[in-house]
């Protein structure tokens, strides 16, 4: 399969590197207008650099874009109607209708459009399958230091999309109200956030995101009727705490806790494979293009509530 990736940044490297080696893809070129970024990828992995993303309209396959956000739209929109399947890095786009109408694109296109959440392909997160039923309070914490890198957006949509992401994912229902605060430090932007979702069904989440921190922490942990599930997403540590059903005594809880680690593995080597995988076998993406928009549209109202005025794409 032919593929590219179109920017080659911090992160649109790292996807370069998977493609160069997993199997079924055959990297043919890179695009990015720095020529910095063009050189060392050239020297890296041997692949052809351009300036311009439309020289390979018509030419690839499958195609990654981690351009900056403003750029989304336009380049994926471009690629899908050529017949080239995307993975757009997240967010989706800066608004809600241009997810929509890339959505609708890849739908009449027929090519698969993936939104990179890349948290989804966290080994911490695969692991609750069949010990996840139905969350009751959710709680996420995803604090980093100050980097300059990413203020062009705010944290919401920087970091606390992540795991805005993933609740929405595990709670399956709409929400029913929110409320946030927030606050600027260092950037133009919000580099604190905290939102309280309900939804629908009953269920809490309380999320922080933070890049003005003095620790790098990414937890979440998850309070279900019989069990508490913490997962600590850097570390690749899950641990689950379930009743037993026994007798409540002062001394001793009826409970069972069991704790498990995980290699740290490759997420964006297995999403990018996911990727190829689901166009080679005509299935639908993990993260689709609906979930990206779904993520989107919560992280745009929690902005526009800590605000106080609609959200304006930089």
């Amino acid at each position: 399969m032919r593929t590219a990736v179109i920017g080659v940044g911090y992160l649109g490297r790292f996807h370069a590197q998977k493609y160069a080696v997993v199997e079924g893809s055959e990297l043919v070129a890179v695009v990015d207008i720095s020529a910095e970024n063009r050189e060392r990828l050239t020297s890296e992995l041997g692949v052809r650099a351009l300036v311009d993303y439309r020289e390979l309209l018509g030419r690839v396959d499958a195609v990654s874009i981690a351009a900056p956000t403003p750029q989304h739209f336009e380049i994926a929109s471009a690629f899908l109607e050529s017949g080239a399947h995307v993975l757009v890095e997240k967010p989706i786009t800066t608004t809600v209708a241009d997810a929509r109408r890339l959505i609708d694109i890849a739908t009449r296109a027929g090519r698969v459009l993936q939104v990179g959440h890349l948290e989804r392909f966290n080994a911490g997160i695969l692991a609750l399958d069949g010990v996840l039923t139905v969350p009751r309070f959710i709680e996420s914490h995803r604090l980093a230091p100050f980097k300059q890198r990413g203020t062009d957006v705010n944290v919401v949509l920087d970091l606390m999309i992540h795991d805005i992401d993933i609740i929405q994912d595990i709670v399956h229902a709409p929400i029913a109200s929110l409320d946030a605060v927030g606050a600027s430090v260092f950037s133009g932007e919000l580099d604190i956030a905290n939102a309280r979702i309900r939804f629908a069904n009953g269920c809490v989440a309380n999320t922080t995101a933070s890049r003005v921190s003095l620790k790098t922490e990414r937890k979440l942990r998850i309070f279900q009727d019989d069990a508490y599930m913490s997962v600590d997403l850097q570390q690749k540590i899950v641990t689950v705490v379930r009743k037993t059903g026994g007798e409540v005594r002062p001394d001793a809880l009826p409970v069972q806790i069991e704790e498990r680690s995980f290699e740290q593995g490759d997420a964006l080597k297995a999403e990018i494979e996911s990727f190829l995988d689901c166009i080679t076998k005509g299935k639908p993406p993990i993260v689709s293009g609906e979930d990206g928009l779904r993520a989107l549209e919560t992280a745009i109202r929690i902005t526009e509530q800590v605000t106080g005025k609609p959200h304006q794409p930089g």
